[in-house]
């Protein structure tokens, strides 16, 4: 089921340069990312590199926290609510994660181009390339852009149309402590090292943000090679000055000593990639890539890059109708699709930039996407741009497997298992338990202490709970009994001995947590003042529940731990269950208290419905309709109005099979939360919402969370004919799905594995037919086998 071809151009267009940020074009390989503005007489592309961040490995553990919790847990069981959070915020929190810095800029300074016409720039998803044309009177000037996952470096080409016509100054420039020399007559190299601190200072508050202490932080470095057609280069000023020249090709590679500092941290082992590899100094590390690539044509780079790329992205593709505003630029048609005109087009295109965004963030060997992606021009990012894990981590990595990028699953797995092994020493140090725990920040030292700050957030020692969702998942969607016992089961087996730990019994003899928050909300006590702190959020419960189950799937597939099989058994009977309050909404916490913010925008007691699926009309029908009246109140009351609250959103309504109302917060998503580039908007800028708008999309026509591939479960009136090829199911399947006049035509089943397929569309008894021609008998549960492709029909 290879995509060979693309019937919609998947791009990006406008008519002219960036003058935001927020309005220039992402590349990236997962391990550097870039910002290209396409301008004219000056251009910049903003640089990011994935290991560049502020600090260095240290302890963040609180060894006080321990001896307060047993103090706390008593005043929960007491009702004493706030006194039990005035406790822990003063003594059980910890330190702040730290901050995920920009790299450095590339600046292009073209004499004569500060008039011109004719002007455009694109992003070709298809590609991974970003483009830009324009004309001055010497002539028409193109550049092309991207950056290779194969040969790990940064291309440009600057072009004339006129020989000999390329006049460019080229500079190097970082916020970060930095130098900048000369490289062998035809390159630049700028030197910086990183603060070792960087606080969180989203509200301008903090008279020193920014601390470097000698010898403690990262060192980086970037580097830049010019290889040119004709004319010269020289070194002025700083600069290297390019003349006459038909053409330009500029290389660039970047990297830090990350692994080095890495290495010398007792609690932190050294990754299994590492990126460098050969035990290369930083420096050598980027000569070597540059070297490789220089030996290479342009042509070859390009084809490499493009060949690589594509084959990732054309494993899906998407036709929800309108294919004739494609040629619009993206602004405008972003405009007048405000202004309420359909555009189901431009709705396929925010799907497939999702998938392109994380292709962008997140490859193997690499960190995983953070708040950001790879994208990020802040010395002090908002939220330290790191990984928030009470919600936005996860959500960027909802779309990876039904989007048929599986791979890019693989530096959150990474990330899940070195955050375990800071976990170990958090869960001693600061609850004397076992296994490993993680609360709502991580950075890339792999802090799992809670944060500093307010219970509401930093105490929750969930996080790492609902990571490993995200080892599960990878099997669902891949099944490979080797990784489940190598990779994912210990891990899950671990969180588990934590929670094991971690639950005691409530009044009612019931296991809770306690203490327990639900991410970022409060609740009003019985004496009216706003609290977090109590016990068994819905939130805890629906993770702990979902992971000992999880467990013991995988115990009963690898056939190991009888002895902790019946621990999980027996704790899961005792565990105290989602509660519905007296006006019928799923209850958010253990008792029926009153919001403090009705229309608050996490809505973390709905996990069991997504992503989870303990929630469902099949199992659980009281608490599916309690869902959708708390949804209707949350929204009701102003909720969803940050971009990744109205993504989640979309999901939800997906898993209810209301497909207006979730198309609904499509159009609210594309409307009000997203960038002229499409970047969402929390606001600022956070990629969760790209990621999370992509799998709602995808969840809208395609669900397999209860043991059967359900196709088109939540198809709205606005996508009335259409089609998507290349989603994946959990099973190991691969679908592509047709439709017309709202109604199935077709779906075609790669099965990747032997098994039993079970297939529902709307209660309608389907026909199946084998590649060979073969009809199944009738029935909805159908035997396929590895390699073979299956056609049903209504």
């Amino acid at each position: 089921m290879n995509k060979e071809t693309q019937e919609h151009p998947w791009k990006l267009i406008y008519n002219q340069p960036a003058a935001i940020w927020e309005e220039a074009l992402p590349l990236g390989n997962g391990h550097m990312g870039a910002m290209v503005f396409g301008g004219t007489a000056r251009e910049q592309i903003q640089l990011n590199e994935d290991t560049l961040w502020s600090g260095f490995p240290r302890d963040t553990n609180n060894y006080e926290a321990l001896r307060y919790l047993k103090r706390v847990r008593g005043l929960v069981t007491e009702g004493r609510y706030a006194e039990a959070e005035e406790t822990i915020n003063a003594r059980m929190l910890g330190v702040n994660t730290q901050a995920y810095l920009p790299l450095g800029d590339l600046y292009l300074e073209h004499d004569g181009a500060e008039n011109f016409s004719h002007y455009q720039r694109e992003l070709d998803l298809d590609s991974g390339i970003a483009k830009v044309s324009y004309h001055t009177k010497t002539g028409e000037f193109t550049r092309e852009a991207w950056i290779s996952a194969p040969d790990g470096v940064c291309v440009i080409q600057a072009k004339s149309s006129v020989k000999g016509g390329l006049q460019l100054a080229l500079s190097l420039d970082s916020l970060l402590k930095h130098s900048v020399e000369l490289k062998g007559g035809n390159g630049l190299v700028l030197k910086g090292n990183c603060p070792t601190h960087i606080a969180d200072n989203y509200h301008k508050d903090h008279p020193g943000a920014i601390l470097y202490e000698d010898g403690l932080g990262l060192t980086f470095e970037l580097h830049l090679q010019v290889i040119l057609t004709g004319g010269s280069v020289e070194y002025t000023d700083g600069k290297l000055v390019i003349s006459g020249a038909d053409s330009a090709q500029l290389l660039l590679a970047a990297g830090t000593d990350y692994e080095e500092l890495r290495s010398r941290a007792s609690h932190l082992k050294k990754r299994s990639t590492a990126k460098n590899g050969n035990n290369l100094s930083l420096a050598e590390s980027c000569e070597a890539r540059l070297a490789a690539a220089a030996a290479k044509s342009y042509e070859e780079l390009r084809d490499r890059h493009t060949e690589d790329h594509k084959r990732i992205f054309r494993r899906v593709d998407m036709d929800l109708g309108g294919r004739e505003r494609d040629g619009l630029p993206t602004d405008e048609r972003l405009m007048k699709y405000k202004a309420g005109q359909e555009d189901p087009a431009l709705e396929a295109l925010l799907f497939q930039y999702g998938r392109y965004l994380l292709m962008g963030s997140s490859r193997t060997g690499t960190q995983a996407a953070n708040l950001q992606g790879i994208w990020n021009h802040h010395l002090t990012p908002p939220w330290n741009s790191n990984y928030t894990t009470n919600i936005n981590t996860q959500m960027n990595y909802w779309l990876a497997e039904v989007g048929n990028l599986s791979e890019l699953h693989e530096p959150l797995i990474d990330m899940i298992r070195e955050v375990s092994e800071t976990g170990a020493r958090t869960a001693a140090v600061h609850y004397g338990a076992r296994g490993w725990v993680a609360h709502h920040n991580v950075d890339l030292w792999r802090s799992s202490s809670p944060s500093g700050g307010d219970a509401s957030w930093a105490f929750w020692p969930m996080g790492g709970v609902w990571l490993c969702r995200h080892l599960w998942e990878h099997y669902s969607f891949n099944p490979d009994a080797a990784y489940l016992a190598e990779t994912a089961y210990p891990l899950m087996k671990g969180a588990a001995l934590f929670c094991l730990d971690w639950l005691v019994e409530g009044p009612d003899g019931l296991l809770v947590t306690n203490p327990s928050t639900s991410p970022e909300n409060r609740f009003m006590t019985k004496d009216g003042q706003p609290c977090s702190v109590s016990m068994g959020s819905a939130m805890d419960m629906s993770l702990i529940r979902e992971l000992f189950e999880h467990c013991l799937h995988a115990v009963r597939i690898l056939g190991v731990d009888s002895e902790f099989q019946q621990q999980l058994e027996e704790a899961l009977s005792r565990l105290s269950p989602l509660k519905i309050s007296n006006d019928g909404r799923l209850q958010e916490w253990n008792e029926d208290f009153a919001e403090s913010e009705p229309g608050h925008r996490h809505v973390s007691h709905l996990y069991g419905l997504y992503p989870g699926e303990f929630i469902n009309g099949r199992d659980t029908p009281e608490l599916l309709e309690a869902s959708r009246l708390s949804l209707q109140k949350r929204i009701t009351s102003g909720g969803g109005h940050t971009g990744w609250s109205c993504a989640w959103l979309i999901n939800l309504y997906a898993r209810l099979k209301d497909g207006e109302a979730a198309y609904g917060f499509v159009r609210t998503l594309l409307s009000r939360s997203a960038y002229p580039n499409l970047f969402d908007a929390h606001p600022p800028f956070q990629i969760d919402g790209n990621f999370g708008a992509a799998a709602g999309i995808a969840e809208m026509l395609l669900q397999s969370h209860l043991g059967e591939i359900s196709l088109l479960p939540a198809l709205p009136d606005a996508w009335k004919n259409g089609s998507v090829k290349g989603l994946k199911a959990r099973g190991g399947y691969e679908l592509d799905i047709e439709w017309q006049n709202h109604k199935l035509v077709s779906a075609v089943i790669a099965a990747s594995r032997d098994g039993i397929c079970r297939l529902n569309y709307q209660q309608q008894e389907l026909k199946v037919q084998r590649s060979d021609g073969t009809l199944l008998p009738a029935g909805n549960a159908l035997e396929m086998k590895a390699g073979e492709v299956y056609l049903v029909t209504v």
